[in-house]
Formats: structure tokens, C-alpha cells, sequence
């Protein structure tokens, strides 16, 4: 049973069988030795279950019964009646009705000469062992070292299978079992969270693989600890996982992964060089809809994609409609990608109005998709491409030089333009030089960037890496290009950014357009922020004026830029020709884009506003 691997239950079972058929007057035993020194048993197929269970768990000690005093003395320990015994007082009536008045006990010692086992023979004569009894249990303490020996040899091999080498923590493989084992009946019971290194290529790259690993084994240390008691596995890589259990983890998973994210906070030694880990993360929990492990596995897996893609560094918990979002997304990248290497990515253009005159007083460029049946796709349909930081800067770069080209054919036709608005991303400022983008495709075409706005959204300026955003922006206005803060109110609306970063222009989204109603609090919101900005010397466009009654309110209240449906939709650059022509500023004999415009020129206004400039 040795030579073939046979489990050590059955195996120590068969050498007591073996032993009492060869001494039918006695009863055998074997119990094993952990390395703390607690007792379990391992096989007894004599003796009854209640007394093989009070022994599991005992501390062997020099008067522990014959099994425990002879583990402790490493040596044969004989008890000729058990009864009279003190070492035997908390067990004599666990062994009552069994007519059994003697133990012999014989230590089993391993290679290493510790004592890993006991195998005892109980006999019914008060009386020590005679010649050939001593000797067939001493053999049979052999057969069990054997046994033990072989078992501990393929509990490593295991353990080598299922353990990273470098990290000591379950691998891959350890991962795959406990999914195929954890109970699925109970949703809510257990969660998953999957993480990922985003700094390991990099360290690789610039400090070399022994950085690397030294990166990933701090790495490992500090999540499992942090995960503590839930177990914590090595997928490959810089991949990790939890099976979260703890239900103080269930109750809060953000609140989890907070606690990794704090654990990595503190630099790590790596090959000589100091390395602050940061790590993505995805989780799921075990619910209706993700009913089984694989289930939570891949959409915990979603959530992790989908948290690398929206902002590396954060945490994501899986939501029903993240995998069709994300499928969305991987269509759109393909969509956008294919179309710039087919040029069907076109530049359309949307008028800023002058609120007082009606007249066009700059552009706002958008981009549109042409797909391959000619019809033209709003950005709204594909700006989930845009996640995609390559995507992204090869989109603004690729509508930089169109628009660069547009206002060039315009000038050489004689069509008067003012300034020109293009939208940039937040990818734009960490992967190159946008300035140098724009000044290549700029010059190229013999426009100075004094034409241009450079339009940045509010999360630019939220996000966690602002002084980036701060050094680049700081370089553009330098460079004649003026910064517009986009989309102000769709957000977190607020103008502290601007104390950090200063802009040009605040343009106010629909979001806060659509809510000129009387006593509503918006009215009384954007009165303020132009008010604010009149004082702070920025410019203020209303976007999304759906109607002249809007026009007409935000004009009152002292607002001179507008652009939205209610005057002109985005065309291209044949169309918005023949509207400069004849609305454009500074054209003789311009007329108003819309009507109702003389009214309002005679229209007073408030105090605070009369001594703006026009922003034309």
C-alpha cells in the first residue's frame, strides 16, 4: 500500500488490521504528531469514536496518557494498568465495557528524528508487553514512519504544485481547486476581488527583474496580510486574488480594497530603488445572476477591466450591465480605430454666438464618424473609444490637422473666422507633448495657435494627477492657445479649479442650461458663476440653448457666448462657409443667426454686467 501511494488513512488503518490479526488478545492505534505537538488521530478501528475524539487536539506532555508521555519522552512508555494510573484518570471511563487493562505506547520518529506519530497497543491483562509483542509493534512504528515519510512526500509535492515558489502563496492551480470546491447555494455568502500590479512592467523595464521580484513578493505580503483570513492567491504574473469570506468584508467592499490600497501605500525596497506598489482592482460577489464560481470569476474579471480602462489605481465592483458596456467599448475602439485608418473621422463645427447680436463669434469643432454607408455617427456613439489612450491621442491628433487644414481653406477663401474650439482628453496629457502636437499641425498649415481653444473637461482638473494637467496647460496659454473649462456643471462644479489652473473660459453645461425656471436654485447658480467669472476676467459660454427664451435669460443675466440647437447645428466646413458669410462678426452687413435680436439689444441689463467687454 506504501510502494503505491495509498492514501496514509487507509494505510495506518491496514497496519492495525495487520497488527491484531497477528495478536488477536491485543488492540492497536496510531495517532499523529503535528509540529505544535497537538495529538489526532489516525486510525483505530478498535477502540470507540468518543475516545479516538478526546485525544484529538491534546497537547502531548510528560503525563499525557501513555501516547502523549510518550511523544513528549521520545521513547517507549508502558502502562501495565490503566486503571491505577494517574496519566490514564481523564480517560478510563471513555474506555469502559471494553475489558482493556494495559497500554504499551511507541513513539514513530521521523528522518529528522522528530516524533511524528504514536502507535499504542492496548491489552486486556494488566501486564507490559512480552518479546514478540514489543517487536511486532516496534515494526509496525516502522511500517507507519514509512507510511508517514511517503505521505509527507506527496503532501509537498502537492504543496510545490499549489504554491508560487517565489511569492509562498497559493498559485494558480491552488485558485482553480477552491473555485471547484466552494459552495454556491447561497448568494451573498462569498465574494472574489481580482488584482492586478500596474507598476511591475515598468520596474521590470527600468530596474530589472530582481526588482521586479523583490516588487511582487511585498506586494503579495501586504495583500494577504491585509486579507487576513481570507486567502489570498498568486495567478501569474502580477495578477493576485481573494476569496472573500469574512463577512466584514462582504458588509464593505470598498472598504476592502481600501485596505489593500492602504497596505501598498508605503514604498518598498526593490533591488536598491524605492517603489511604491499600485494596484487595479475588480470584485463580484456570489448572487442570483452570478450563481456560480466561474460566474463570479469572470465578472469580477470585468470589473477589473473596466477599472484599468476608466483609471488605473482604483477599485470597480461588478455591476449587471459592466460586460455590455465593456463589449460597447471593445466595438467602439475597433469602430474609431478602423475608421482613422480609413479616414471616415471628420471634423464638424458648431457656432458660438454672440447672445447680444446674434452673430457667429467662433467655432466649436466636434468630431463625427462616417461609417462605410456614408451616414454620419455622432462622437455621443463612440466616445466610449476614447477610454482607450491610444485611441484617443491619435483622435486628437487626427482632428488637430483637420481643423488646422479647415481654418487654412477658410482664410484662402476669404471666409472670416474667429477662434476655434478643440476637445482634448485627459490621455493627451500623459502620453507626449500635446503642445507639440498641436504646433505641428498648426504650423504645417500656417495658423497661429493664437486661434485656438483648447477645451479640457472638469475631470481634468478633479483628477488625482492635476499638477500634470497644470504644467501642460501653464505651456499652451504660454504658447498663445486659450484653455476653456468644459462641460462645468455636468460634474463637480466647482471653481476651485481654477485657483490651481487657471483658464480662459468657463463653458456651462446643459445640465445646469436646462434649469432656467423660476425659483429654481440653477438660476440662481449660474447668475452667480457669471457674476464670479465677470470679476475673475473669464468668459462664460452657455452651451446646449435650446431656445431663444434661454438666450434671451442668459443674455439678461450677463452672459454673452452661446451655442445649442436654437441657433445652428454642427456642419461641415462648406456649410459653416456660406453661414460666416453672412453671420459671422465682423462681416459687413451681418445678420443675426436668429431672430429677436433687436429686442434684446435694447433690453437693459443688470448693473454688473453692463461693464463687460464684449467677448467677441
Amino acid at each position: 500500500m506504501i510502494a503505491n501511494g495509498e492514501g496514509l488513512d487507509e494505510t495506518a488503518q491496514q497496519i492495525c488490521k495487520s497488527f491484531e490479526a497477528a495478536a488477536p488478545h491485543l488492540i492497536c492505534s496510531i495517532v499523529s504528531v503535528d509540529r505544535a505537538g497537538l495529538m489526532h488521530p489516525l486510525a483505530a478501528p478498535g477502540l470507540p469514536a468518543d475516545y479516538c475524539a478526546a485525544l484529538d487536539g491534546l497537547l502531548i506532555g510528560p503525563e499525557v496518557g501513555s501516547c502523549g508521555t510518550a511523544a513528549y519522552r521520545r521513547e517507549g512508555v508502558v502502562i501495565e494498568d490503566i486503571r491505577r494510573d494517574a496519566r490514564f484518570a481523564d480517560a478510563v471511563a471513555l474506555l469502559e465495557g471494553l475489558d482493556l487493562k494495559a497500554c504499551w505506547s511507541f513513539p514513530v520518529i521521523d528522518m529528522d528524528q522528530d516524533v511524528v506519530a504514536v502507535l499504542a497497543a492496548y491489552c486486556r491483562d494488566p501486564r507490559g508487553p512480552q518479546a514478540d509483542e514489543r517487536e511486532l509493534a516496534e515494526s509496525c512504528a516502522e511500517l507507519c514512519a514509512t507510511a508517514l515519510r511517503r505521505h509527507a512526500q506527496a503532501i509537498d509535492r502537492e504543496r510545490r504544485a499549489t504554491i508560487d515558489a517565489l511569492t509562498g502563496l497559493p498559485n494558480r492551480a491552488a485558485w482553480s481547486a477552491a473555485l471547484a470546491n466552494i459552495p454556491c447555494d447561497e448568494p451573498g455568502s462569498w465574494g472574489m476581488f481580482v488584482i492586478d500590479l500596474d507598476n511591475l512592467k515598468i520596474v521590470n523595464d527600468t530596474f530589472g527583474h530582481l526588482a521586479g521580484d523583490a516588487l511582487i513578493r511585498a506586494a503579495a505580503k501586504r495583500v494577504a496580510r491585509a486579507m487576513v483570513p481570507d486567502p489570498t492567491f498568486r495567478l501569474g504574473g502580477d495578477e493576485f486574488a481573494v476569496i472573500i469570506r469574512a463577512p466584514s468584508m462582504l458588509a464593505d467592499l470598498d472598504a476592502a480594497a481600501e485596505r489593500i490600497f492602504a497596505a501598498l501605500a508605503e514604498p518598498v525596497g526593490c533591488a536598491g530603488h524605492a517603489v511604491v506598489p499600485s494596484a487595479t482592482i475588480g470584485g463580484a460577489v456570489l448572487g442570483p445572476d452570478e450563481a456560480t464560481a466561474l460566474a463570479v470569476n469572470e465578472a469580477a474579471d470585468f470589473a477589473l477591466y473596466h477599472a484599468k480602462e476608466t483609471g488605473r489605481g482604483g477599485f470597480v465592483r461588478y455591476w449587471p450591465g459592466i460586460g455590455s458596456r465593456i463589449t460597447h467599448r471593445r466595438d467602439a475602439i475597433r469602430d474609431v480605430t478602423q475608421a482613422l485608418a480609413e479616414g471616415r473621422i471628420e471634423a464638424h463645427y458648431q457656432p458660438v454666438v454672440r447672445l447680444d447680436t446674434g452673430q457667429i463669434a467662433g467655432l466649436e469643432a466636434l468630431c463625427r464618424m462616417r461609417d462605410k454607408d456614408g451616414a454620419i455617427i455622432a462622437a455621443e456613439a463612440f466616445h466610449e473609444a476614447t477610454t482607450d489612450a491610444h485611441v484617443a491621442t491619435e483622435l486628437t491628433g487626427y482632428m488637430a490637422q483637420t481643423v488646422a487644414n479647415d481654418v487654412a481653406w477658410w482664410r484662402d477663401n476669404g471666409v472670416p473666422i474667429g477662434h476655434i474650439g478643440l476637445n482634448v482628453s485627459m490621455a493627451d496629457f500623459y502620453t507626449g507633448s500635446i503642445l507639440q502636437k498641436l504646433e505641428a499641425a498648426f504650423d504645417s498649415s500656417g495658423i497661429g495657435l493664437e486661434r485656438l481653444i483648447l477645451e479640457v473637461s472638469e475631470d481634468a482638473y478633479a483628477g488625482r494627477r492635476d499638477r500634470v494637467v497644470a504644467r501642460e496647460l501653464a505651456r499652451l496659454r504660454a504658447a498663445g492657445v486659450r484653455v476653456a473649462l468644459d462641460d462645468f456643471g455636468k460634474g463637480h462644479a466647482s471653481l476651485t479649479h481654477v485657483l490651481d489652473v487657471p483658464v480662459d473660459i468657463i463653458k456651462i453645461d446643459r445640465t445646469l442650461i436646462g434649469r432656467l425656471w423660476p425659483d429654481d436654485p440653477g438660476m440662481i447658480i449660474i447668475e452667480g458663476l457669471i457674476e464670479t467669472a465677470s470679476r475673475l476676467g473669464i468668459a462664460i459660454v452657455a452651451e446646449g440653448i435650446e431656445t431663444e427664451v434661454e438666450a434671451s435669460q442668459l443674455w439678461a443675466m450677463g452672459c454673452e457666448l452661446g451655442q445649442g440647437f436654437a441657433f445652428a447645428r454642427a456642419a461641415d466646413r462648406e456649410t459653416m462657409a456660406a453661414l460666416l458669410r453672412r453671420h459671422g462678426a465682423g462681416v459687413p452687413d451681418a445678420t443675426p443667426l436668429y431672430g429677436g435680436m433687436a429686442a434684446r439689444a435694447a433690453t437693459s441689463r443688470p448693473e454688473w454686467a453692463k461693464h463687460r467687454a464684449s467677448a467677441g
